[in-house]
């Protein structure tokens, strides 16, 4: 092959992504796993649990991630790099920790991470490091060879993850009653995280009112409705706004939440809305539960015309966008000059996340950064 579609020193990629609950019997212990540390008593675990019951106890994540897997080997199969793909879970099977295991076992040396959270936060990134510190450790305890691990850059600016998002508003813009089709309003949705947690996301020199966590949406968002207007010649209003806050009610979250904006929007007069979560990988169950079950009831009620646009997913174009990017990373450990694919006003992501990137809640060993104890 070429030297182009060279991933060594890497001999293997790992997709690292949050889990969920594959049967009602799992759903009470993969919440543990989740709060596991913060005293949740099973009862009000079992009340959080609801969503998922109401779609038969079963997270879609797994078999989205399954999904994924299956288009990243045919794209690599297809196009290079000869690099296998494992799949690793924070929260639920196949644990993180039993695939690193795996890995060891069948000689991986040279480990790249591919995290399903396309931004910088804490929970996007720095705690999915905490992880794979912790899974190290757990090894290293076991009397096994450590890998060197690295974790691929955010891809929220890659066009790979960005033009299947423009497909998808654009698609959802025709379903529109063409009645409302020219006036709806679009509705960028992410995970609302504690102010606290966005002003400290991205690096030190980011740190400030959002963070780079709403930099970096707000910077898609404009890229996508800007594709959107030269698609369609709409110039279609637009907002970033929130969904799926959990934390406790005096912690200020970041807002607006999405069922106050479509009230909102209904209250100025506008037509419909598009809601699309830029901010999610895959239709996983905070998709489908607070936009395809919360919010569209919401807008029910309000009789406002709404549809929800599809996220990612296994495009195959995000497929060769992890393609790219390994090969990119590659590239750079090579010592080679690379030049990184972005769109957008903020240019390539970090390769290293640096000290003080998306402080943890309390210190905490984290691998794959500047201030990993593992090298």
């Amino acid at each position: 092959m070429p030297d182009v579609l060279d991933a060594s020193p890497y001999d293997a990629l790992l997709l690292l992504s949050f889990g969920g609950p594959e049967g009602p019997d799992d759903v009470v212990p993969f919440l543990e796993n989740v709060t596991r540390g913060r005293g949740i008593p099973k009862e009000r675990l079992k009340e959080v649990g609801q969503h998922y019951f109401l779609f038969g106890g079963v997270s879609p994540i797994n078999d989205q991630n399954r999904a994924l897997l299956d288009a990243l080997r045919k794209d690599f199969a297809e196009h290079g790099p000869d690099l296998p793909v494992y799949w690793g879970n924070r929260n639920w099977a196949p644990y993180l920790t039993d695939t690193l295991r795996e890995m060891v076992r069948d000689g991986r040396r040279r480990i790249l991470v591919l995290a399903t959270s396309a931004y910088a936060s804490y929970s996007g990134c720095r705690q999915y490091r905490e992880n794979l510190a912790d899974a190290l450790a757990a090894l290293e305890a076991e009397g096994l060879e450590l890998p060197k691990i690295d974790k691929l850059r955010h891809y929220f600016n890659h066009p790979g993850f960005v033009e299947p998002m423009v497909d998808g508003v654009v698609r959802s813009l025709a379903e529109l009653p063409e009645e409302v089709r020219e006036g709806a309003h679009l509705a960028f949705c992410t995970h609302s995280i504690p102010n606290s947690a966005a002003d400290t996301s991205g690096p030190v020199e980011e740190h400030g009112d959002g963070g780079a966590y709403v930099r970096q949406h707000l910077d898609v968002a404009r890229l996508i409705a800007d594709a959107v207007r030269e698609r369609t010649g709409v110039d279609h209003p637009w907002q970033l706004v929130y969904q799926s806050r959990s934390g406790a009610p005096h912690i200020p979250w970041l807002e607006p939440d999405i069922c106050d904006h479509l009230e909102e929007r209904h209250a100025a007069g506008v037509p419909a809305v598009v809601m699309a979560p830029i901010g999610f990988v895959s239709d996983h169950m905070e998709v489908l539960y607070d936009l395809d079950t919360e919010a569209t009831a919401k807008a029910g009620e309000l009789g406002l015309p709404v549809r929800r646009s599809a996220t990612v997913g296994a495009d195959p174009r995000f497929a060769a966008a992890v393609r790219d990017l390994v090969l990119e990373r590659a590239g750079a450990e090579r010592g080679q000059e690379v030049t990184p694919c972005a769109l957008g006003t903020l240019g390539a992501s970090h390769n290293l996340c640096p000290v003080g990137c998306c402080p943890a809640r309390a210190p905490r060993p984290a691998a794959a950064g500047a201030d990993s104890p593992y090298v």
